[in-house]
């Protein structure tokens, strides 16, 4: 069995958990978060054949021809909403695009919600029509588990467990199927998805259908993240270290290429970012600074940090 390198948590500890199994799991999750970054979780909730029919219609959506898919690439998004091509995404240390392409779901809006003028509407897939649908669905079973982990963070914070709730009420939330295509010659030093940390406030990562997925620790050595079957990877973004003052850690990962010998094999992938409204106050807070952890970030709204790190990624011009 391979070695486990990040801690597995069981969602319905807290979800419908007693008083001390709720305290239990709210103390391992903020451990988790504060020492490496990385979590597994079980019973979050997700039903396991909604995934594996999304990664069924991702999987018919990336075999379609490359020109058919180029036509849901929506010019002036950012990606944003539906199809980005092949090496458009990089790093932001990296020159070099990373090896994949990837469509990317975003919020709908349904209770009337102002917010919802703030939105492009998302990219309906006429040759693959579970692709939409089924994702659509697999976007609001992700918002209720990510909203029943912030509850948690929250009450680990001393925020009081509703913080979270308003500022991600119809966040602006990404949805994203990654494709890593075969590999079919040496690559020019880029790999899958070169090292990088994530922008929102945590991310939720259904198992990959190939390895490669590795985090940097605090001894600055990588090492691979192995889900065990029907557990899913959460990651502290960086608009959650900042929220903390770097208290929770935003912990830099990265997608390895396979060894030589499985090169033909592609990988998908399927991540939730999870992402407040725009107008969410990052501004650390007051009991995150003290004389040992003095302040390290300007105030900044959520909307103002997201536009400045997709154009260093290369999203946006």
């Amino acid at each position: 069995m391979a070695k486990r390198n990040i801690p597995v948590v069981d969602l319905s500890k807290f979800v419908k958990g007693n008083a001390e199994e709720r305290a239990s799991f709210v103390k391992e999750l903020g451990r988790a978060f504060h020492e490496i970054g990385f979590v597994g979780v079980v019973n979050h909730g997700i039903p396991k054949d909604l995934i594996e029919d999304y990664y069924k219609s991702s999987k018919a959506f990336f075999g379609l021809p490359v020109d058919l898919k180029r036509k849901y690439e929506v010019p002036g998004l950012a990606g944003q909403r539906g199809y980005t091509s092949f090496g458009k995404e990089h790093a932001k240390q990296s020159e070099v695009a990373d090896l994949k392409e990837f469509f990317q779901l975003g919020q709908e809006v349904s209770d009337g919600d102002e917010i919802k003028s703030e939105y492009p509407d998302n990219v309906t897939v006429d040759e693959v029509p579970a692709f939409s649908q089924k994702g659509r669905e697999l976007y609001q079973a992700f918002e209720k588990a990510g909203a029943e982990l912030l509850r948690a963070i929250a009450i680990y914070l001393d925020l009081g467990e509703d913080y979270f709730d308003a500022k991600i009420h119809n966040g602006n939330s990404i949805l994203r199927s990654i494709h890593y295509p075969p590999i079919t010659k040496e690559p020019e030093s880029a790999i899958r998805a070169e090292q990088h940390e994530d922008i929102n406030l945590i991310t939720l990562l259904v198992g990959a259908s190939a390895g490669g997925l590795q985090l940097l620790t605090m001894d600055n050595e990588w090492v691979p993240i192995v889900p065990e079957e029907n557990e899913i990877v959460i990651n502290v973004g960086d608009m959650l270290q900042r929220l903390t003052n770097n208290y929770l850690k935003s912990t830099t990962h990265r997608v390895v290429n396979p060894p030589k010998e499985l090169w033909h094999l592609p990988r998908l992938s399927i991540p939730f970012f999870l992402h407040p409204r725009a107008t969410m106050d990052l501004t650390c807070l007051d009991k995150c600074v003290t004389a040992e952890q003095p302040l390290v970030y300007e105030p900044i709204t959520a909307g103002e940090y997201l536009n400045e790190r997709l154009r260093e990624i290369g999203l946006k011009k």
